[in-house]
């Protein structure tokens, strides 16, 4: 009565019928190698909102903010483009006392 088959379970699709109970959605599911377009009617308890563009929409409202205040003259302009991560920064190691040099225990055959 609306459950949905456990391969659809935190799936994204997208709706196309709006009922009382219940909204169609289409969900892409790959079945011997090509993938099919169904259409299943999950009803709404069942169904949670996608976050999937909730970081992008939350970085173009503070991009959007920083923009008014730099032309508002209240803070400095900035690349506000994605930058990746970057690797660390080299460094020098220095030694601040002499190594100490550890010699192996000689083999010695009891047996």
């Amino acid at each position: 009565k609306g459950m949905p088959f456990k391969y659809y379970h935190g799936r994204t699709g997208v709706v196309f019928n709006v009922n009382k109970r219940a909204v169609g959605v289409i969900v892409n599911k790959e079945v011997n190698g090509r993938v099919l377009r169904k259409q299943i009617h999950i009803a709404t308890p069942h169904l949670l909102p996608s976050k999937c563009q909730a970081q992008i929409i939350s970085r173009k409202q503070t991009n959007e903010a920083h923009k008014k205040a730099v032309k508002a003259g209240k803070a400095e302009k900035t690349c506000l483009k994605r930058v990746n991560k970057q690797p660390k920064a080299g460094y020098c190691y220095t030694i601040s006392a002499t190594p100490e040099t550890i010699q192996p225990t000689p083999y010695v055959d009891l047996v």
